[in-house]
């Protein structure tokens, strides 16, 4: 009820008829925003690709001269007199010269050389002989302890160039920059540019960075990577072998068999908890587990690969445990259905349908551990332990190693500039790694993929 006359109320106004075709204010606005928003998105990633392109950038160009090596083509005399006196050619007598005797071979032969090119030099015979590797003598006499018949014979030899000249040959460094170097002087660079015109010294790949061990910090034009490489596959083997079962495992374990209370409630928190812990924390477990109490050998691949089970553990178990959820449960539903037991409906047909999930989780997980590195060097698996290949295929287990990431992290802390280089040629090699394992995680989801 109301006392207000109704016959004195105003019509309203009807409202103007409009199309629907014609876009009102608020269309208008809300489209707007659609536009900038969709233009945030695309600034986002245009972001986000340049950054990965200046990453991936400066990672080659930094890195891709690691793979190439300044070599010296020279022709030594292996005198008879120097080498074997007695003329046995016996390998035992010939190993009893040391490189200080075969570095005198090289000084006679640099002055040969520079003197046949027509360069003129008063640099003495042995200042010469810092343009080359001081591992060059060592070479040669590995070469001639294993063919004693080289003795008495003029044979050429590809020795490597010391870092300075291969830093200068790249360009990595210049004569400005080595003004003060003690080792090289301008009459070096200038014997450098005139053997370089004529062909003598040149630049080739550089296969022993792939295939190589770690090099003193006097010699860092003979560090390669390719007992690393050994140590971070014995490294992912032994991850491989116990997580990817014990995930897997546990996995199942809790998502189809565990009952629903409190202490899998608990478990399940710590799990996505542990996830999260500092891979560092890892380490010092590692140390004092394994190393300690255990007795486990130091700086063992086997020691690493335990660690790094425990830091991978946790990203399997939750990646198999969604890749499970994802199975329908109709799939679960209809093997009861038919008469299959519990366990016959998980292991015959939920688990081949997860296959995928899992797979990839694990490989996911694994590279995740490959890239470590603190928990690696806290066991003692640092760079210049790795200096000599495994004994056996067993024994690269327990014998001290190095990895990819300890081998990097060596370099990069060391102060010659062509340590530097082969710290990001290192991460080139670790990255093909990566990407050959994310390719295989790729394959797997696709080989055993099924729609339901």
């Amino acid at each position: 009820m109301t006392d207000i006359p109704l016959g004195d109320a105003a019509p309203a106004a009807p409202r103007p008829a409009r199309s629907i075709l014609e876009t009102d204010a608020r269309t208008r606005a809300r489209n707007r925003a659609e536009t900038r928003f969709r233009a945030y998105g695309l600034a986002a990633l245009l972001v986000g690709l340049f950054f990965l392109v200046f990453l991936m950038s400066s990672i080659l160009w930094n890195g891709l001269g690691a793979f190439t090596q300044t070599r010296f083509a020279l022709d030594v005399e292996l005198l008879e007199s120097e080498l074997d006196p007695e003329g046995t050619r016996d390998p035992a007598v010939i190993a009893k010269t040391s490189t200080f005797g075969y570095g005198d071979l090289i000084e006679a032969a640099l002055a040969k050389a520079v003197a046949a090119s027509g360069i003129q030099t008063d640099l003495e015979p042995g200042d010469l002989a810092d343009i080359l590797s001081s591992g060059a003598a060592a070479q040669i006499r590995d070469r001639v302890t294993a063919d004693p018949s080289l003795v008495g014979q003029t044979v050429s030899f590809d020795l490597l160039a010391s870092s300075r000249v291969d830093g200068y040959i790249k360009g990595r460094v210049t004569r400005e920059s080595l003004a003060d170097d003690k080792n090289l002087s301008p009459a070096h660079l200038d014997i450098v540019d005139a053997l370089v015109a004529d062909g003598t010294i040149a630049r080739s790949f550089n296969m022993a960075f792939i295939t190589g061990a770690d090099a003193s910090e006097k010699r860092p034009e003979e560090a390669g990577m390719g007992v690393a490489m050994v140590g971070s596959l014995y490294v992912m083997l032994t991850v491989l072998a116990l997580a990817l079962p014990i995930g897997v495992a546990a996995s199942i374990y809790l998502e189809e068999f565990a009952p629903k209370n409190r202490f899998t409630d608990f478990i399940e928190v710590n799990i996505a908890n542990l996830a999260a812990v500092p891979s560092i924390v890892y380490g010092i477990l590692g140390l004092a587990v394994f190393i300690q109490f255990a007795e486990l050998p130091q700086s063992a691949p086997l020691v690493g690969g335990l660690v790094l089970t425990l830091l991978t553990l946790p990203t399997i178990i939750i990646a198999t445990r969604a890749a499970l959820k994802a199975v329908p449960p109709s799939i679960r539903d209809a093997a009861l259905g038919v008469g299959a037991s519990r366990m016959q409906a998980v292991f015959h047909h939920v688990l081949p349908l997860a296959v995928p999930g899992i797979m990839t989780g694990t490989i996911i997980g694994m590279a995740h551990a490959l890239g470590e590195t603190a928990p690696l060097l806290l066991i003692g698996m640092v760079g210049f332990v790795a200096s000599n290949y495994p004994d056996g295929a067993l024994h690269g287990f327990v014998s001290p190693n190095s990895a990819m990431p300890a081998q990097v992290y060596e370099w990069a802390k060391r102060a010659d500039p062509a340590f530097y280089e082969r710290a990001w040629g290192g991460i080139i090699v670790l990255l093909v790694f990566l990407l050959l394992m994310n390719l295989v995680a790729v394959l797997v989801r696709r080989r055993f993929e099924r729609r339901w």
